[in-house]
């Protein structure tokens, strides 16, 4: 069942329920007025017959002077004028009754008239509703005391049960026609709710289906209500889809073309291995070994592919994260490979994030310095300060246009063209702050290299665990004394 259906039973169903228990009540004030005026002209007439006596002539005289027992137009009772007489006899409390007026109508005698008459306190009454003749009265019962016994005083209701049966059949019509007004107010004031949802829901199906990218046409997301949310919501969601799917198709494209290279050095040097036995052993040793290094980079290349694809998907459980131990683990690996010295100079805020992320990305900045920085026993500087990352290298630097650039995927400078990598270690560096909301950046370093670096958004970062807040030298490693750049 469509939103709108739903909409348009939910107010029938509404103005169905109101309407019913307006009717009801109404027709309930109505009828119990009417029966109460009935009621009070009974007791009227009752008062003028007791004070009579039981005399035919005084009865009649006292009937004719007592108010009428259905005055004005508001209180429906019979027609003709005999009708409208009531009828008036005496119980005695032998449980006889005698007709003292009125149409001659053999009314029944219950038995709790009877009572009443044979024991009943002067004064006291009770009113019912009885049959005869086919017709219906309205019959009040007072006990006149002693050993007189009781009056009743009826009259027949037909006609006022007929004008009231009338009114409920106007309420129960007026109730249907609240009924389908609701009804069509629903599906008019759900087709204005519904319109745009409608169009936003073909617009979603055509972005399932079809290569669509906009919803211009869905309608304005300014409005102070749900569907404008709906409608903005959606918007960024689809913004979102095609940055990504552009992000993964420059992933496959470039990736395809970076595999290329090395994928073509390795067949050409396969094809020259089927003559392996006509090869100089010199010259066999340099094909092995260029094998080798084309597997190995190959096989980085590989590694960081799946690295770049998997940063942003990977379901990481965000803890406070030591960025000094991690820029100490990295120094590490990298002295233990190359040889080479850090300094470490870091403070004792740990910030808040995912902890395999970012130490990716800190070893990345560490291992990209290391490839830069001359083999000349200067140490390599790394400064970790309130979630900041500052990795400063001695090496050629980083030209002016190529500032913006490094951080690009595949991207290499002119002077790192020669030296081994994939170009996608910054890019990594980069992925990472951007989902801690950070930035990363690269500026020239004084005396020549460059500063490579990346920072947490400020709300990431937590209050010092020791106490100390400055950065403090962590590290001033040498081969000479032992120390291998541990932090």
């Amino acid at each position: 069942m469509s939103l709108r259906a739903q909409f348009a039973l939910s107010f029938a169903a509404a103005g169905a329920v109101v309407a019913a228990l307006v009717g009801l009540l109404s027709y309930d004030a109505v009828r119990d007025r009417v029966l109460a005026e009935i009621d009070r002209s009974l007791r009227s007439q009752t008062t003028a017959v007791a004070g009579a006596g039981t005399q035919a002539p005084a009865v009649a005289e006292a009937l004719a002077q007592s108010p009428d027992l259905f005055p004005g137009t508001d209180l429906p009772g019979p027609g003709d004028e005999e009708e409208r007489r009531p009828v008036v006899r005496t119980v005695a409390p032998d449980g006889t009754s005698t007709r003292l007026g009125g149409p001659p109508v053999a009314l029944p005698l219950p038995e709790a008239t009877r009572a009443l008459a044979a024991t009943g306190t002067a004064g006291r009454s009770f009113t019912t509703e009885v049959v005869a003749g086919g017709s219906t009265y309205r019959l009040l019962t007072t006990a006149l005391g002693g050993e007189r016994g009781a009056l009743q005083t009826a009259v027949e209701i037909d006609q006022t049960y007929r004008v009231l049966h009338g009114m409920a059949l106007e309420i129960t019509g007026v109730s249907l026609a609240v009924t389908l007004v609701a009804a069509g107010t629903g599906l008019l004031i759900a087709g204005r709710i519904t319109r745009r949802l409608v169009r936003l829901t073909e617009a979603a199906e055509e972005v399932g289906t079809q290569d669509r990218t906009d919803l211009d046409d869905v309608g304005p997301a300014d409005r102070p209500d749900e569907v404008s949310r709906l409608t903005a919501s959606f918007r960024r969601m689809l913004t979102r889809l095609t940055a990504a799917r552009e992000a993964q198709e420059k992933l496959v494209q470039d990736a395809a073309h970076e595999l290329r290279t090395p994928l073509t050095s390795l067949l050409t040097n396969a094809t020259v291995l089927r003559h392996v036995a006509e090869l100089a052993p010199h010259t066999r040793e340099r094909l092995l070994d260029d094998v080798q290094g084309e597997t190995r980079e190959l096989g980085r290349l590989v590694d960081e592919l799946v690295e770049l694809a998997l940063a942003g998907s990977r379901a990481e459980t965000e803890q406070p994260v030591d960025l000094a131990a991690l820029a100490g683990r990295a120094a590490r690996r990298v002295y233990r490979r190359t040889g080479r010295l850090f300094h470490i100079d870091a403070d004792d805020r740990p910030v808040l994030g995912r902890p395999q992320a970012l130490e990716r990305a800190v070893g990345n900045l560490v291992e990209n310095a290391a490839k830069f920085t001359p083999d000349d026993g200067a140490p390599i500087e790394v400064r970790v300060e309130r979630g900041t990352v500052l990795v400063s290298d001695r090496g050629p630097g980083i030209a002016d246009t190529d500032r913006e650039r490094v951080f690009d995927r595949f991207y290499r400078a002119d002077t790192a063209r020669a030296l081994p990598g994939s170009g996608l270690g910054l890019a990594i560096v980069r992925d990472v702050a951007d989902t801690h909301g950070g930035t990363a950046f690269a500026r020239p370093r004084p005396g020549g290299g460059a500063t490579v670096g990346f920072a947490v958004t400020r709300s990431r970062v937590l209050p010092a665990r020791g106490g100390n807040q400055e950065p403090t030298a962590r590290t001033a490693a040498g081969p000479t004394d032992g120390n291998a750049a541990s932090a």
